[in-house]
Formats: C-alpha cells, sequence, structure tokens
C-alpha cells in the first residue's frame, strides 16, 4: 500500500504537497518523492526513509512550481531504494506518474516498450506507466487520448496521478481497484489515495469509482469513464473528519480499520504469483522435515498452519515458537525451516533462522515488509501484501499469512498426489468465497460481539477454550484480550481444562468457547461437552458457534454457516472484534498497549 498526492494551485504548492505525502505516511514510509511542474520544465526529487528523512537529502521544500506529484511508498514490485522510489518518468522526463496498486501484466508492457528503445531505470511495475503514455502520445499528439490508450493496455489494481510538459496546467489521474479521491478547495485542486492527503486544507471531496478518470484544473475537475471516454457527473461531498479521523478512514482506531481490511487483506493474497507459493510447496516436498516458526501471535499462525498441512496435504510440519526453537529444533540439509514475521526484523526468530542455517538447514520467510532483515537472509521470501499494519496488534497480517500457508498446503497436495482433485477445488472455492463471508460478519455481526463485549468488560479472568484448529484460534483471540485490555485471558485446548484448570472454575470465571462446525466429529460434540462441564460448576461460558443446541450458552454469537475448511477464520475475527470491543469500554490505549512494540527487535 503506498499513499499518493497531487495538488493544482493558482500559487506555489510545494509546502502543502510536502504536508500532504507526512500525512500519508502511515500507508507506506520506505521510500518517498516530489515532482513539481515548473518553468524549467518536470524537477524530480526523491530518496529512501521517511519523508522527514528524505527531505534532508532531497531539500523537497527547496522546490516551487503550482503543480506537482507527490507519493510515499510500500515497496511491492523491487527493492527499496532511490530507483524503485517515486515518482517515475518516461524516457524524455515530459511524463511523470505516481501510482499506488499493481499493475499485473507490467512484465509484457515492459518488454514490448525495451523492444521499441526505452529505457527502464528501475524494477519496479510503475515505470511502465510513463512509458506506456508516452509511447502513445507519439502516435496521438493528445494527452487524454494517450492517456485513455494506455489504459486500455493497463491491467491490475491501480490508481494513478501524472503530469505532464505538454499540459502544465492539468493533473490527470485514474482509478482501478485502488482507492482514489478529489478535494475540492479554493485556491486549488487536490488528488489523493484518500482523504488525508488534503484535509488540512478541504473537507470537499469528490470520489473516483472504479473504471474512471479525471481531467483536474487550478479550478475544475472533469471526470470520464475509461471504457467510452463519457463524462460523470459527480456530486460534491463534505467530509466531518478530522485529520487522525481521516488517517484512519474514519474508524476510531486502526486496530478496527485493519479489521475491516481483512477482507481486501484476503484479495491481496489470492493475487501472490502462483510460482512462488509453488516454489515453497516444493521446497516443502523436498524436503525431510519441515519447521514452522514465530514468536506470539506467528507461533499461532504457524499452529494454525500445522493443522491446515495434516488436513489439506496429508503431511505433518511441526511448529516450534522461535525462542524454543533452538532448544528443540533438530534441523540438518534436509530440512527447511519457514519463519512467519510481520515485520521481518523480530529477533526470536531471525535467531532461530540463523540457528537453523547453522545446522545447514534451508530457510524460507513470510514477511510484510521488503527489504527487511529476514527477507534478505533467506534463501527464499514470500511478501504476503497485507500493506502497513499500524496497530501493534497484529490481525489483518495474521490473517494473511495463514492464507499464505493455507495456499501452499493445497499446492503441496498437488504436488503430492494422493489428494482428489474434487476436494482441492472445493477448498479453493471456499477460500474464494471468504472476502464477501467475511466482510458479512462485519458488516451484521459485529454489533452483536460488541454488545457482548461490553456487558462482560468488569470480567477479570477467562479462560478462551478450542479443539483442533479451533485450539490455536483460542489461543490467538486470548492473546489479543491480553495485550490490549490488561485482562488475564488463558487460552487452552478444550480437553486440557478438565486436566488440572477446572479447579478454577466458579461464578468469577468466563470461559468464551470456539465451537467447530456440526460436520467437524468428534470435535464438535466434545467441545459442547466441555461446555457443560463448566456449567455444571458455575461457571458463565460465552460461545462462538455456527450451530449448537439453543440454551446451551449464557450468551453466544451464532456465526452463518461457512464451508468448514474456513470456519475458523471466521471465529479468529470474531475474537479479535472482541477483544477490541471489550478495549474501547474499558477506554484503553488500543493502537499502542502498554509495553508492547510493534516490531520486537531485542532479546
Amino acid at each position: 500500500m503506498c499513499g499518493i498526492s497531487a495538488i493544482i494551485g493558482k500559487n506555489d504548492i510545494v509546502e502543502k504537497l510536502y504536508n500532504s505525502i507526512k500525512n500519508l505516511e502511515y500507508r507506506g514510509y520506505d521510500s518517498c518523492g516530489l515532482a513539481v511542474l515548473g518553468a524549467n520544465g518536470i524537477v524530480v526529487r526523491k530518496n529512501v526513509g521517511s519523508v522527514e528523512q528524505a527531505n534532508e537529502k532531497e531539500k523537497f521544500v527547496e522546490l516551487s512550481g503550482n503543480v506537482g506529484i507527490a507519493h510515499t511508498r510500500w515497496a511491492t514490485h523491487g527493492g527499496v531504494s532511490k530507483e524503485n522510489s517515486h515518482p517515475h518518468t518516461s524516457c524524455n522526463g515530459d511524463f511523470t506518474v505516481v501510482h499506488n496498486g499493481i499493475v499485473s501484466n507490467y512484465m509484457e508492457i515492459k518488454e514490448e516498450l525495451i523492444a521499441l528503445g526505452h529505457i527502464f531505470t528501475s524494477q519496479t511495475d510503475t515505470e511502465v506507466i510513463p512509458h506506456l503514455i508516452e509511447e502513445c502520445f507519439k502516435q496521438t499528439k493528445n494527452v487524454e487520448r494517450a492517456l485513455r490508450e494506455a489504459l486500455k493496455k493497463l491491467k491490475g489494481t491501480y490508481a494513478f496521478a501524472m503530469i505532464t510538459i505538454y499540459d502544465k496546467g492539468t493533473i490527470y489521474c485514474a482509478r482501478n481497484e485502488s482507492p482514489l479521491v478529489l478535494g475540492i478547495g479554493r485556491e486549488g485542486m487536490f488528488v489523493g489515495s484518500d482523504v488525508n492527503a488534503f484535509i488540512d486544507y478541504t473537507k470537499n471531496i469528490v470520489f473516483l469509482n472504479n473504471g474512471e478518470y479525471a481531467i483536474v484544473s487550478a479550478d475544475s475537475f472533469i471526470i470520464k469513464e475509461m471504457s467510452r471516454g463519457e463524462e460523470v457527473k459527480r456530486d460534491i461531498t463534505k467530509i466531518e473528519w478530522d485529520a487522525e479521523m481521516a488517517k484512519k478512514g474514519g474508524y476510531p482506531h486502526y486496530m478496527l480499520k485493519e479489521i475491516y481490511e481483512q477482507p481486501m487483506t484476503i484479495q491481496n493474497v489470492m493475487k501472490i504469483e502462483k510460482s512462488s507459493i509453488e516454489r515453497l510447496a516444493s521446497m516443502i516436498a523436498e524436503s525431510r522435515v519441515t519447521y514452522l516458526t514465530g514468536v506470539g501471535t506467528t507461533y499461532y499462525v504457524a499452529m494454525a498452519a500445522q493443522y491446515y498441512f495434516s488436513k489439506i496435504a496429508g503431511q505433518f510440519l511441526p511448529a516450534i515458537s522461535s525462542d524454543e526453537f533452538e532448544n528443540v529444533a533438530i534441523a540438518g540439509k534436509d530440512s527447511l525451516v519457514v519463519a512467519v514475521s510481520q515485520s521481518g526484523e523480530t529477533y526470536d526468530t531471525l535467531r532461530a533462522l540463523r540457528a537453523a542455517k547453522k545446522m545447514g538447514a534451508k530457510t524460507t520467510a513470510i514477511v510484510n515488509v521488503i527489504g527487511s532483515s529476514m527477507s534478505r537472509e533467506v534463501d527464499f521470501a514470500i511478501m504476503q501484501g497485507s500493506g502497513p499494519e499500524i496497530c501493534v496488534l497484529s490481525t489483518k497480517a495474521a490473517m494473511a499469512q495463514i492464507l499464505i500457508l493455507i495456499r501452499t498446503a493445497l499446492e503441496l497436495a498437488i504436488i503430492k498426489g494422493d489428494r482428489d482433485k474434487k476436494e482441492i477445488k472445493k477448498i479453493e472455492s471456499a477460500v474464494a468465497e471468504m472476502p464477501g463471508l467475511i466482510q458479512t460478519l462485519l458488516n451484521e455481526y459485529q454489533g452483536i460481539i460488541r454488545n457482548i463485549a461490553y456487558r462482560n468488560a468488569a470480567v477479570k479472568n477467562w479462560l478462551y477454550l478450542g479443539r483442533g484448529i479451533y485450539y490455536p484460534v483460542a489461543l490467538e483471540a486470548a492473546l489479543k484480550m491480553k495485550e490490549v485490555t490488561y485482562i488475564h485471558a488463558e487460552g487452552m485446548p478444550g480437553g486440557f481444562m478438565k486436566h488440572g484448570t477446572i479447579s478454577l472454575i466458579d461464578e468469577s470465571m468466563n470461559s468464551l468457547v470456539f465451537v467447530p462446525t456440526q460436520h467437524e466429529e468428534p470435535i464438535y460434540e466434545l467441545t459442547l461437552s466441555g461446555v457443560e462441564e463448566i456449567k455444571a460448576r458455575k461457571g458463565k461460558v460465552i460461545g462462538i458457534h455456527f450451530g449448537a443446541p439453543r440454551g446451551l450458552f449464557a450468551e453466544e454469537v451464532k456465526l452463518p454457516e461457512v464451508p468448514e475448511i474456513i470456519a475458523p477464520l471466521f471465529q479468529l475475527v470474531a475474537g479479535q472484534l472482541f477483544a477490541y470491543y471489550t478495549a474501547t469500554a474499558l477506554k484503553r490505549n488500543v493502537d499502542k498497549p502498554r509495553s508492547l512494540a510493534k516490531s520486537v527487535t531485542v532479546a
């Protein structure tokens, strides 16, 4: 995820442009840049680092002009470098672009343009856009027609803004899937990835819809359809958010925003190149033993993956907490270690990987940060593409990691060839349905979960119980409760409770039980039996389930029926919401809980 901004005004816009990308820095922060159109043409300055760090090197604020575009980057194609930073220009420097999203057919376009004599200076997908528009302009001699011809050839999810010396009083922008919004000001017009790009200057906005482009001048705008070039009328909307709320997309906290971004996160995971998933699956197939490792949430991701690999591919991959890896793992040249880390800098997980390499094992990683230590040190890394996760608590990143490992398990099953192809297709179809189903859960069930959380916010002790793959779900949900509320919550296997922990059950101990689907026997009936044992000792039980006997639970969240293979991930989202609303009831610092850091880089 990246942040783009463009401003055209009657006076110098550089200070506003600089402030706009500072406001967008939460969307990405590995590099940034500005391009300003002035008397001497287009001047581009860019570098790696935060906006302030790059400004120290490039002196953005010394530029001048009344038309400009800017960008803050979260790398997806190409590493973190000055060359890969935006803005990107055409060969002759006459067209300059900033872009958010992915041009899925960029290699095909790039090869065609290279054959025509174009020279590329970066490894990004973005750079094909200005080169393609330049090539189209050679034929059309008209900027708008060149833009439309280029848009016909681009595939993927993208939003971009462009300036050119051939139309100095105009910003051109286009949207396909990735968000883009116009800001209508008194002394100029704005374009941004979201309203935070310009909320300091105007609250009057116009949203672009998918498949539209806009032609923006200092005092007007025209929106047109990409397909036919017909003009579209669009009303101006006035927003009431402040700048901090705008960064959060209107949500009160990043945690809630990122929970709600999970349908999009799942879609992004499904777009990860199949060749990357195949490579990881092949490495597992070729290894005598494969260890999954992570710490905290990512350890629970590894534990969940353990169940999925057993169920889908018929292969056991032991999950080991990274801080204990050296104490228990026996790895060698025929071993593989798959590490999971959002930041790619987690100390314990890096230590586990380095220990594995010393033992001679191959190493891979699933990470969210291109250029992180982990991505550089392993033999092969998959970028999960979650975009920046600002809240200290991991929600959408964990979802992405699990989905990547499910895709890998499916690919491993295909390689092994001992799983019915119809069953594999059935699982793939279930996963493909997830974005819409998760969206339904978020839209229709969050109120139920919130009300239960509010009613039970004063409870000081919780047991979180689950059987089978719902055990790591219970562990992760309990961790979220501990992290964000500072309340004691203990996750454990459903069958474990009666071996000692049951002595804690009384009126003051609440239990949250994650119930499997009714098709998952025997763990469904065993879970219900455990509920009865708690009730017999006067413990209050709240159930999250897809179907259970009436009156079994003191309170319940009955989720819609979903395919068995993805049911645990619905429980996971419900657990995230329960922790979030409990924390808000207690007025906790949701996005930055005490004593926690987003990236734990020390022992």
